[in-house]
């Protein structure tokens, strides 16, 4: 029985290979991805144009931890990721998060990501 936590092992393993089309089919086709803190990807073209920005760094991608909450068809998976790459420039980059993501369980049984949020808080205002 598939888990929402290998929907997102197969996303991690499609970016490491530069699947583009795998990536995206693990998506819903109306989800949204916080491509950068102040920057949403919505549907299936917008996905298309964030994730081949992560895949153009040549990146390599690793869970680190990741924790999962269920209710009925509805999964809120937290986790750790870090992700070493090389930009268009040549330049090395490394960054890191705590992802919040939301998938759905699809009629099929297959969980689809719906919200993917792969920054987590940083994506709330500054404390006043």
């Amino acid at each position: 029985m598939p888990q929402p936590v290998n929907t997102v092992a197969e996303l991690v393993e499609a970016i490491n290979r530069a699947d583009l089309d795998g990536a995206l089919a693990l998506y819903e086709k109306d989800a949204v991805l916080v491509a950068q803190p102040g920057r949403i990807a919505r549907g299936t073209a917008e996905l298309r144009e964030a994730l081949a920005g992560f895949i153009a760094l040549k990146a390599t991608l690793r869970s680190e931890a990741q924790q999962v909450v269920e209710a009925g068809d509805v999964a809120l998976y937290v986790g750790r990721w870090s992700l070493r790459g090389i930009d268009p420039a040549g330049k090395p980059v490394a960054t890191s998060g705590e992802s919040a993501d939301v998938l759905r369980r699809q009629k099929d049984g297959r969980w689809l990501i719906a919200l993917d949020n792969p920054w987590g808080a940083q994506i709330l205002p500054p404390k006043l």
